[in-house]
C-alpha cells in the first residue's frame, strides 16, 4: 500500500521492451534506503516489484496487463517518474490509502494557471469517471490529490507550487497521458451498491435466516 506522497522522482536508465511486456531500470537515491528485492515501489502509480537493486537504481519487470492499462508503455530513456516506496503502519498517512493497481489512463485537456497554482483538467473513460466525486481523493501518476470539480466527460485537480515542482507534473503537457487511480474505499463502496442494485433488480437477493421467531425460540425475547 502507498500514500500518494512521492518522495522522489526517478529517472529512466532503461527500458526493455518485448511484445507486451517490459523490463525497466530506475535511477534513484531516496527510495533506495533500506530497499532490498522483492519489495515494492510504486513508479508513476503503479506498484511494481523491485528485482535487482544497486547503490544508484532499481530493476522492475512490467507484466502485459500493466503495460496495457497503464503509460508506462510510452516511457524512455531519460524519462522522469515519480517514486515512492510502500507505506510503513506506524507512519503518518498524509495523503490517502493508494493500492498502486491503476483503473486505466486519463489524458490531460487543459492546464491553466490560478494565482500560486494551477488547475489540470483530465478526460477518462466513464467507469473511471463514475467513481470519482467532488472533493474525494484521486492519484494521479502516483500523486495524492483531491479533485476540485467533476462533468460527465472530465474531471479537476488544483496542484500547488510544491507538488509541482517534487513531481512530474510540472513537465505534463495537453493530450499527455496520466496513470489514474480512484479511491480505493469509494470503489469498494461503489461495487457494493452496484451489486446490490443488481440483485434487487433480479429479485434474487435473499432475505435473512434471523427473524422475530426465530430469536424469541432460542431465548432472546422480552
Amino acid at each position: 500500500m502507498f500514500t500518494g506522497i512521492i518522495e522522489e522522482c526517478g529517472t529512466v536508465k532503461s527500458i526493455e521492451k518485448k511484445a507486451n511486456s517490459a523490463r525497466i531500470t530506475i535511477l534513484a537515491k531516496t527510495v533506495l534506503d533500506h530497499t532490498q528485492i522483492g519489495q515494492s515501489i510504486a513508479v508513476n502509480g503503479i506498484c511494481l516489484t523491485v528485482t535487482s537493486c544497486s547503490g544508484d537504481s532499481f530493476t522492475a519487470d512490467v507484466m502485459p496487463e500493466t503495460m496495457n492499462r497503464s503509460s508506462l508503455s510510452i516511457l524512455k530513456t531519460g524519462s522522469k517518474v515519480n517514486l515512492e516506496r510502500a507505506m510503513l503502519a506506524n507512519g503518518r498517512l498524509d495523503g490517502h490509502i493508494v493500492s498502486g493497481h491503476i483503473d486505466g489512463t486519463g489524458k490531460i485537456v487543459n492546464i491553466k494557471p490560478d494565482e500560486n497554482a494551477f488547475r489540470i483538467r483530465i478526460s477518462a473513460d466513464p467507469h473511471i469517471l463514475e467513481q470519482i466525486v467532488e472533493k474525494g481523493s484521486i492519484t494521479i501518476d502516483g500523486i495524492s490529490l483531491t479533485v476540485s470539480a467533476v462533468d460527465d466527460n472530465s474531471f479537476e485537480v488544483s496542484i500547488i507550487p510544491h507538488t509541482a515542482k517534487i513531481t512530474t507534473l510540472y513537465n505534463k503537457k495537453v493530450n499527455d497521458p496520466v496513470n489514474l487511480e480512484t479511491d480505493l474505499i469509494g470503489k469498494y463502496v461503489f461495487r457494493f451498491l452496484q451489486a446490490g442494485s443488481t440483485d434487487h433488480k433480479s429479485q434474487k437477493s435473499q432475505t435473512s435466516g434471523i427473524t422475530q421467531e426465530f430469536l424469541l425460540s432460542h431465548g432472546f425475547g422480552y
